[in-house]
């Protein structure tokens, strides 16, 4: 008999790691995941914030378990998946990353080298642990890339842009290598109002930075739904890849910008 549809999309008996869960679109990848019944590794460098968003995910009865993780260190990440032995992940979220803003003519090779380390290889590295565990017994990865890897739109992010886009190219790779067991596939967010999002906003009003208000105004001028989306938004296609809905979905890139990129 076919699966009903709550079992299609339930994640009871699973486990999923996050990264970036602290807040924006790991926050809510969190809660939505702690109400299909997913036990929760939860991976931040925010301590404060993680420790908020375990309270309101264990209102779902589900496991939470919380991991203070500079994914700039190598060290780190293989530290922390040492420490999963016993509570080994069947889903593995890479939504963590960092928007610095940067002249492409002023990047250095600290800069340059910390950015790729967060946004690039933290996840290569998270999603060679992950494969390493469950290239035999099955997972789905689902990574977290940008429009700006497909239409680089604000200037100074031309590092940021590059990271993105491996992403997106590791993602398929694994999909192609790994996909007998395992679903990899890359969502790509756009004009999405995380606290990040507000942070620069206001930011850029309060120094009167006209070129980023600029980028702003131009931005929204393109959205074709016309207006910026929530980070809950993105995390229901998280959950929908995480889930058993997505069961034939492997390699997929999946843009959810309000339309964005078609403009």
């Amino acid at each position: 008999m076919e699966k009903s549809l709550d079992e299609l999309l339930s994640l009871r008996g699973r486990r999923a790691l996050i990264t970036g869960a602290a807040s924006g679109i790991g926050r809510a990848t969190a809660i939505r995941f702690a109400e299909a019944g997913a036990d929760l590794e939860l991976v931040d460098i925010d301590e404060f914030g993680l420790e908020e968003i375990k309270a309101l995910a264990e209102e779902f009865g589900v496991e939470v378990n919380l991991h203070r993780v500079d994914l700039s260190r190598k060290v780190e990440i293989d530290a922390l998946w040492e420490g999963l032995r016993d509570r080994e992940p069947t889903v593995l979220v890479n939504n963590a990353g960092v928007y610095w803003f940067r002249d492409f003519m002023e990047v250095d090779e600290e800069f340059y080298g910390k950015l790729m380390a967060i946004n690039l290889h933290s996840v290569f590295w998270m999603c060679q642990h992950f494969v390493r565990l469950r290239k035999d017994r099955g997972g789905a990865i689902i990574n977290v890339s940008s429009i700006e890897a497909f239409l680089p739109f604000a200037k100074g992010l031309a590092h940021y842009d590059a990271a993105k886009l491996g992403v997106v190219a590791l993602t398929r790779a694994i999909a192609r290598e790994y996909g007998k067991r395992i679903r990899a596939n890359v969502v790509v967010p756009g004009g999405i109002e995380t606290e990040g999002v507000r942070r620069l906003k206001k930011e850029a009003i309060m120094k009167f930075d006209m070129e980023k208000i600029g980028i702003s105004f131009n931005f929204n001028a393109r959205l074709p739904m016309g207006r910026f989306g929530e980070p809950d938004e993105v995390a229901r296609v998280i959950l929908f890849l995480a889930s058993d809905m997505a069961s034939y979905v492997n390699g997929a890139v999946i843009p959810v910008d309000g339309g964005f990129l078609s403009t």
